[in-house]
Order: C-alpha cells, then sequence, then structure tokens
C-alpha cells in the first residue's frame, strides 16, 4: 500500500481546480495595496493581476465573483402551462 502525502495547498488545488490561472492578487507570497497594486515579498511592487514563476495560490485570498441577481418581476402569465 502506497501512502501520498499532499501539502496543505496541493490538497487545496485539487478540491478546486487542478489549474488555477496564477494571479497576484491571490498569491501567497503578495499583498494587495490597492485594486491596481500589490506587494509582493518576492518582486516588490508589482500590478495585481500580474503573475510570475513565484506563485504560490492561497485560497483566502481568492475573493469570488458576486452571484447574480434573481429576477422577482414575475406576472400571471409566466405559470401558465
Amino acid at each position: 500500500m502506497r501512502i501520498i502525502k499532499l501539502s496543505a495547498t496541493e490538497g487545496i488545488r485539487v478540491i478546486f481546480r487542478k489549474k488555477i490561472e496564477p494571479s497576484c492578487s491571490y498569491c501567497k507570497y503578495a499583498s494587495l495595496l490597492d485594486e491596481e497594486e500589490a506587494f509582493c515579498l518576492k518582486k516588490g511592487v508589482v500590478s495585481s493581476g500580474g503573475q510570475c514563476k513565484k506563485f504560490k495560490y492561497d485560497p483566502l485570498k481568492r475573493i469570488p465573483p458576486s452571484p447574480s441577481m434573481i429576477r422577482t418581476d414575475f406576472s400571471e402569465e409566466d405559470f401558465k402551462i
């Protein structure tokens, strides 16, 4: 029997998606300064949408997209068969 040990970030990658698009806005080494810039421990001040080979995914920094609006203005005609 072979036991495979995953690090914490490897296990998280498998849970969400196998291939995460690199972005400084949710990298382990970056902290957002504002909407356009981030401070990277490896590269200094960079664009928040930028990427580099030092990218490590941090799921706690990822901001999910806002949910779409649910339509509530139905009429009687919408429920007729």
